[in-house]
């Protein structure tokens, strides 16, 4: 009977400790969004000006199918907490600014193919384009970790990469004051 207290009280902590080690970093990720140097942009302008995806039937999507708005790249999954808490705030600004602004949340393939964004997409309704990342784009702008968010300006030209995430309402900001800033 000790044996088995002593179990379940190790147990127990362990899952406290890692409970509290993700809530910690998830609570650092959605107050961190970094952006990348500006330097570092010069280095990507060519990953965004070539960059390819698949929509989710297959199908090749460019940039330039988006020319004239303001695009959000947002790499995610769904497993990816402070991903899936910005969309709401994202699908916002897809009513706010239809004409000005397109989300792309493009799944990165890390443990998920287009058949599980397909699920994802089709069980929330939000009006974005949904892609993937089959030609590793994410890992061409320097990606190792999600959130990541790539701004892409109407002319087409790299404005802004963030690594994490604000928050809803941090995201919504951001991106908001940037539609606003060209419209």
């Amino acid at each position: 009977m000790k044996l088995s207290n002593c179990l379940t009280f190790l147990i127990a902590a362990l899952l406290m400790f890692f409970a509290g080690c993700s809530q910690e970093s998830d609570q650092q990720q959605r107050t961190t969004g970094q952006q990348i140097p500006s330097q570092n942009l010069e280095d990507h302008a060519a990953t965004i000006q070539n960059a390819e995806f698949t929509d989710l039937d297959g199908n090749p999507v460019d940039l330039s199918d988006f020319h004239g708005k303001l695009v959000l790249i947002d790499f995610w999954e769904s497993w990816c907490g402070p991903c899936l808490q910005v969309f709401p705030a994202m699908q916002d600004l897809r009513e706010e600014f239809p004409d000005e602004f397109e989300m792309l949340a493009v799944t990165v393939g890390l443990t998920e193919g287009p058949e599980e964004a397909r699920a994802f997409a089709e069980e929330h309704g939000y009006d974005f384009t949904w892609l993937y990342d089959q030609n590793g784009v994410f890992e061409q702008l320097g990606g190792t970790g999600i959130p990541f968010k790539v701004y892409v300006d109407p002319d087409g030209e790299l404005l802004e990469i963030e690594m994490g995430s604000r928050g809803r309402q941090g995201d919504y900001n951001s991106a908001k004051s940037k539609i606003e800033n060209f419209f």
